[in-house]
């Protein structure tokens, strides 16, 4: 057993809020930070949305669910939300710049026992280890949507991680339900992403260079490979905002032209209103997606 007992969660969107109830309905006491009191109301309905899936995907009762919201509380001051903490999990956008600003923040007010844990899809610690002010308790934890069912943690530490701060978040992972992925270098990506990543870029420049429509490429995949979903499917799974941010970066910093039309081409979606599932309209429209119609492979 570790000696994690209170965890504090930075940001609320659909991963955050996930990771967030998951810890709490393991027994750990969770304290969801975000940036105001709007984005504290969203994130309420976002931990609540979860009731159904894990009663449906669990097999668990309403007072079992019940148990693991006790356990949650919420703030939007960054001082109060980490001031007993043992882990803080940040779950804030892709974007590097707010990342800096955040560890900047956060080490000012952090207690010195509290270790430092990044959700980042992307970005290895290394490159934000000297904005925490303790690069011996800094490491990345990468969670999979839907972490209740795709229940793996992929842990990777940077070169000044202190190897047994690496073993206790291990086996917090463990604690929490998760299998842990314990990487033994920094990849930008980890290993879920590194492969992730390029399948769904590949989907959607078919898309945006006119090859295909989305429906069209998911049915490919579906039928040729026996897989549940295509890429776009995963898209709305994932969040667009969170594919934007991704998908932004990684064009930035290849110069990739193709990439950008694709970047440009989940804004339009974005500037919809259309977010992906949470929203109810992504690439599909929920609650009954396309892609679930039981003719949707048939010829």
């Amino acid at each position: 057993m570790t000696d994690i007992k209170n965890v504090t969660v930075a940001g609320s969107g659909v991963l955050g809020s996930q990771i967030a109830y998951q810890s709490a309905y393991s027994g750990k006491n969770v304290t969801i930070y975000d940036i105001s009191d709007d984005a504290v109301a969203k994130a309420k309905n976002r931990v609540k949305d979860l009731r159904s899936l894990y009663e449906h995907d669990l097999n668990i009762d309403d007072a079992e669910f019940e148990a693991g919201l006790e356990n949650l509380s919420y703030s939007s001051d960054l001082a109060d939300a980490v001031k007993d903490a043992d882990l803080v999990i940040e779950a804030i956008p892709e974007k590097p710049e707010i990342k800096h600003s955040f560890y900047q923040q956060l080490a000012k007010v952090a207690p010195a026992k509290t270790i430092f844990a990044s959700n980042s899809s992307t970005l290895i610690p290394s490159m934000f280890m000297d904005d925490t002010g303790r690069p011996e308790k800094f490491l990345n934890l990468h969670f999979a949507n839907q972490v209740w069912l795709n229940n793996t943690a992929e842990v990777m530490g940077s070169p000044k991680t202190d190897p047994e701060i690496y073993k206790e978040i291990v086996e917090y992972a463990r604690e929490i339900g998760m299998v842990p992925i314990q990487l033994q270098k920094e990849q930008p990506g980890y290993i879920l992403n590194s492969l992730l990543i390029p399948f769904l870029n590949a989907g959607q420049e078919l898309w945006t260079k006119g090859v295909a429509d989305p429906q069209t490429i998911d049915k490919t995949w579906m039928k040729a490979t026996g897989a549940p979903q295509g890429p776009f499917a995963i898209l709305d799974v994932v969040g667009l905002r969170t594919a934007y941010n991704i998908t932004a970066t990684y064009a930035a910093s290849t110069q990739d032209k193709q990439l950008q039309v694709v970047v440009d081409s989940i804004k339009k979606l974005l500037d919809e209103g259309k977010l992906g599932r949470e929203s109810g309209e992504g690439f599909y429209k929920y609650p009954h997606p396309a892609f679930e119609d039981p003719d949707f492979l048939k010829i």
